[in-house]
């Protein structure tokens, strides 16, 4: 063998080595889990259904999914997604809703929600449970605010740019 080929050989065969055991303690490519921060959900104004909405982010770098969510009340919640054409939209079922790798899923009346059919009768400040469930991340259990549809802009604004969100 050439003596000159030696250096970068075990060079290479280093790096092999290091970049497995990176590898292999989860430095790359490694899912973290999702966070969510409280979130609203509508007083229901009439309707048999209203929406819930959370913010859930995913410091790792691999995309994660949200395919589920439950709470301690009868019924059965769905995902969904809203979509735009033009000047009107419509709203769909979703399976999953993406949480993007080192991104977030902000869920609003013009993106997503979590569909609620026939919720309890709420009060502006209540807090009600969700769990939700994630593809790659552990389930995840936040609270939800009930909010007047009225006031939701408001609250969605002023947690944008404020702590402490006013609830009414």
């Amino acid at each position: 063998m050439n003596r000159a080929a030696l250096p970068p050989l075990a060079a290479a065969a280093a790096s092999l080595v290091l970049l497995s055991g990176w590898t292999a303690v989860g430095g790359a490519g490694r899912a973290r889990p999702v966070q969510a921060e409280p979130g609203w959900i509508l007083i229901p104004t009439g309707a048999s259904a209203t929406a819930a909405f959370f913010t859930v982010r995913n410091p790792g770098d691999v995309p994660d999914e949200l395919v589920g969510v439950d709470w301690d009340q009868p019924g059965r919640l769905a995902l969904k997604e809203h979509r735009h054409l033009g000047a009107t939209g419509n709203w769909a079922y979703a399976p999953t809703l993406t949480v993007p790798a080192g991104g977030e899923l902000a869920m609003s009346p013009e993106r997503a929600d979590i569909l609620v059919p026939e919720p309890p009768p709420l009060r502006p400040g209540q807090s009600v449970d969700f769990t939700l469930h994630f593809r790659h991340s552990p389930d995840l259990r936040v609270r939800a605010r009930a909010v007047r549809p009225g006031g939701l802009s408001a609250v969605l604004s002023a947690a944008e740019g404020e702590p402490g969100p006013p609830f009414g």
